[in-house]
């Protein structure tokens, strides 16, 4: 009789104890030296050392005919995933509302691959998800498929996994963040860019084939921090938020998920009567839109996505007197605030986000349009800004339009979901000035017969002043009011609660 049939409860307490970090110290020191954390340790910061109810805690890798006892159990522990229901902000959120699905690759066992029984977990853990409508957190840290499971014999390639088609087909369901350190290869990479936010620390490597992968094909041999670096994720939008390690990782994580969660009862505001000085009174200056954003919302709300990739646009989430919002903001020190291909991909995507995460969108417009000419046709403009149409006709959720200054084009209509009309409400603050097209090229375009007949270059100069300021006198904000192509025209100052009774009257 073993020792386990003997005390049954005994034998419990030691098959779980196998799969803590105290029976890998080796393992978790060499995870500390290297600036890691362990994937408990992950978990406990995750959920503030909460309790969780943990599924299949006792499963072990499918390769119990090369491994036997302690060597299987402590190398395998878990099959290199943590499958738990636990609380997530509990302090903000108690009870229900705060229960996420939480997923935590465990790097220091077996690479944190994907073996068979580790995709049955996450399976089992998305059908939790799914049918207790709970939001998700996924720590994807792994080198891919795991080639060395041996007990499966039902299988001949292994591509009869669920797993990636479940965990894609719950976009717009139920929130999903996923979140990365270290190396992050294959399908481990797939399952980190098919989440609604992705968060990495600025040590990740993130790839759809790793090393092995890569020269296996014939391309050559590569260093897996070669591969993905996050200097190139977070330009080209793979990455939403780059963080500096997991500690970070876990709290931006937690203040993410936040949003998608509800309502905040306590929140404070920055003094609204400063915000107009954050705008320069001369319109052919720029100024910081983000010192705006951080003003208008509530304080140490925003969170900003994708900073380094389309910057003539600024995207992200934030709350207003406690509700949470996607924000969408012109960023006049980029290309003007014209709108190129890269930010109107990046601002489809912001949309995308509200969508699914059933989110208002305050959008703060200050754009000539969208950026045009040979160069930008050939990266692709008429697609890429026709998606942003099509991402704006298909949002169901609130729009507030606040135009700071410049509305000029398809580029600005693009930025209240494609027209005018879409916003719940749609205000001016007094310098805004609208039209078909920048006044300067309205100008140079519709008088440009008037112009080449002007006598000489300081006629031809004073003629075009003259013709600017027409123009601009006509598409000022309280014209473009009286004419009902906007709502109001407001002082900033009154911004914030015309967004809450905008959002508060839906």
């Amino acid at each position: 009789m073993s020792d386990e049939q003997k005390d049954p409860y005994a034998g419990l307490q030691d098959r779980l104890a196998k799969t803590t970090d105290e029976a890998r110290a080796e393992t978790v020191a060499k995870r500390h030296a290297r600036g890691g954390r362990t994937a408990r340790e992950n978990l406990a910061d995750l959920t503030d050392g909460g309790a969780v109810s943990e599924y299949g805690q006792l499963a072990v890798a499918a390769q119990r005919t090369r491994r036997k006892g302690d060597a299987l159990y402590a190398e395998t522990a878990a099959d290199a995933v943590i499958t738990a229901v636990g609380a997530v902000n509990a302090d903000l959120f108690p009870g229900e509302q705060g229960q996420a699905a939480l997923i935590i690759n465990d790097y220091s066992v077996l690479a944190g691959t994907q073996g068979y029984f580790h995709h049955r977990k996450i399976d089992r853990m998305l059908e939790v998800a799914e049918q207790g409508n709970l939001p998700i957190v996924m720590y994807t840290e792994g080198g891919g498929g795991r080639p060395g499971d041996t007990d499966v014999s039902v299988s001949m390639a292994g591509l009869n996994v669920p797993t990636f088609h479940r965990w894609a087909a719950l976009a717009g369901r139920i929130p999903r963040i996923a979140v990365n350190h270290g190396y992050c290869f294959a399908g481990n990479a797939a399952l980190f860019g098919a989440a609604d936010i992705r968060i990495a620390t600025e040590a990740s490597c993130i790839g759809m084939a790793g090393p092995a992968m890569i020269e296996g094909g014939g391309l050559g041999s590569w260093k897996p921090q070669d591969i993905g670096p996050v200097s190139v994720h977070r330009e080209n939008g793979v990455v939403d938020i780059v963080v500096a390690d997991e500690a970070e990782a876990t709290e931006v994580a937690k203040r993410v998920l936040a949003c998608a969660q509800g309502l905040l009862s306590d929140w404070q505001a920055a003094d609204q009567s400063e915000l107009a000085a954050l705008m320069p009174t001369n319109r052919r200056y720029a100024f910081d839109v983000r010192k705006i954003i951080r003003h208008l919302f509530d304080l140490e709300s925003f969170i900003e996505t994708r900073p380094d990739m389309g910057r003539a646009i600024v995207t992200g989430l934030a709350r207003i007197e406690g509700r949470a919002v996607a924000v969408l903001a012109s960023d006049c020190r980029h290309l003007g605030g014209a709108i190129d291909g890269e930010s109107a991909t990046k601002a489809a995507a912001l949309y995308q986000l509200a969508e699914r995460w059933r989110l208002p969108v305050v959008s703060l417009i200050d754009t000539p349009g969208f950026m045009v000419g040979p160069e930008s046709e050939a990266e692709g403009a008429p697609r890429l800004m026709s998606d942003l149409f099509i991402a704006g006709a298909t949002l169901t959720q609130p729009i507030v339009a606040i135009f700071l200054r410049r509305a000029y084009g398809l580029g600005a209509m693009a930025m209240t979901g494609g027209s005018f009309e879409v916003p719940r409400y749609a205000v001016s603050w007094p310098q805004g000035e609208f039209g078909a097209m920048g006044l300067e090229g309205a100008v140079h375009l519709g008088f440009r017969q008037e112009l080449a007949e002007a006598p000489d270059e300081g006629a031809r100069q004073a003629l075009f002043d003259k013709l600017l300021a027409e123009m601009y006198n006509k598409g000022r904000a309280v014209e473009a009011a009286s004419y009902l192509e906007i709502d109001a025209v407001i002082q900033p100052e009154e911004t914030r609660a015309a967004i809450s009774r905008a959002l508060v009257s839906g």
